[in-house]
């Protein structure tokens, strides 16, 4: 019965932390986007720690340049982005008109006879696209103004999250140490191993797999801007930032950035086939260099699961649930995988019961009378 009660004890936990999330996920997202932040900056300010720096003054140091960072963001950045995403949403229409008579004059000189059919399908398809990109561009528009840009979010992201970024740089250790402490003691070393394995793959992640987004997200805006494509910084941000889903981003922005070419330049085909070898490099670069030197093989999520957890959690909790999906992914990952371990070494699974432990002998019998000492006369 012991088992059972710790079993249920944890159940019962796990599922009061997902009902104060979902309760509490209109309020809580500066919070929980300072503790993400606070995770990525913590290496940081451990090695400023331990050049001598004191630990608050680290913490600012780290927090200040971080702010710069978003600051400048904010101000060369966002402005060219919100342009070309308006310029972009603008000539969406015409834009499609275009690619379909591209695809309405190859139709009608290879297929000759059955171009009816294909032209009636290419309408259909129009239309249902142009459908779909304006409920999609509404719910955007909603989901943005409810979950980011309502004036409380933001304030709350601006003032509070550097609060909280700045005193969980400064209280990160001594946290881990009082949580320690709180370990039931009888498996507070499998807890901390399971713990451990689950920051190798959280870190593995958010600190690995965000900095190659990065890096490819400047390749991609760099060099979609330099060969001319219309909206390529955009798209190369995008699809950048996009790739923290393995191939996922890649083939979405390789599709986006293609069609947004052809569109632009046919019939030279040309800068198609540039924009097609910037999205190859950028395979190469990410497959060959970028994640065996950064990201490592600790990560441990299927990219199946990735996704399929992303959508889970951004559905029950918003924005909030897209921050806490890959830790709780990660754990959820290790957990089962321990799971696992103990089920396929438990009899359970090999049908063999474990062997009875035998009673002890009387210590009479204990020991043979042929191998006793013999007594001296």
């Amino acid at each position: 019965m012991r088992v059972e009660r710790q079993v249920l004890f944890w159940l019962s936990a796990g599922l009061v932390l997902i009902l104060l999330i979902a309760l509490l996920r209109g309020v809580i997202l500066p919070f929980v986007a300072g503790m993400v932040i606070a995770y990525f900056l913590n290496p940081a300010a451990d090695r400023l720690a331990r050049w001598g720096l004191p630990r608050g003054i680290a913490a600012t140091l780290m927090v200040a340049a971080f702010a710069c960072i978003i600051a400048a963001a904010l101000i060369f950045l966002v402005p060219l982005l919100l342009t070309q995403a308006q310029q972009f949403a603008v000539a969406l229409p015409d834009e499609i008109a275009r690619l379909r008579g591209l695809l309405d004059v190859w139709a009608r000189e290879r297929l000759g006879t059955h171009y009816p059919e294909v032209a009636a399908g290419l309408d259909r398809s129009s239309n249902a696209i142009a459908e779909n990109i304006t409920s999609l561009a509404g719910f955007v528009a909603g989901s943005l103004w409810s979950q980011g840009r309502a004036l409380f979010d933001f304030l709350s992201l601006l003032l509070v999250t550097p609060l909280v970024v700045f005193y969980m740089l400064i209280d990160w250790h001594p946290m881990l140490a009082k949580v320690d402490s709180w370990l039931p003691r009888a498996h507070a070393p499998t807890i901390r191993r399971l713990a451990s394995e689950v920051n190798d793959a959280v870190s593995a992640f958010i600190r690995g797999q965000g900095t190659v987004c990065l890096v490819l997200s400047i390749y991609y805006a760099v060099a979609l801007g330099l060969m001319g494509l219309r909206y390529g910084l955009l798209v190369g941000l995008a699809t950048g930032l996009m790739s923290f889903v393995p191939f996922v981003g890649w083939a979405l922005g390789f599709i986006t950035a293609t069609t947004i070419a052809i569109v632009q330049f046919w019939p030279d085909a040309v800068p198609i086939l540039i924009v097609v070898g910037i999205f190859a490099g950028a395979q190469v670069l990410d497959a060959g260099f970028l994640s065996p030197n950064i990201v490592g093989s600790k990560i441990g999520l299927h990219p199946v699961w990735l996704i399929f957890s992303l959508f889970v959690f951004s559905y029950l909790f918003g924005f909030v649930g897209v921050l806490v999906a890959v830790p709780i992914a990660a754990a959820i990952g290790v957990l089962v995988r321990f799971a696992l371990k103990i089920y396929l070494a438990s009899p359970l699974y090999s049908g063999i019961a474990p062997p009875t432990t035998l009673t002890a002998l009387p210590t009479a019998t204990a020991t043979s009378p042929s191998l006793e000492k013999p007594v001296s006369p």
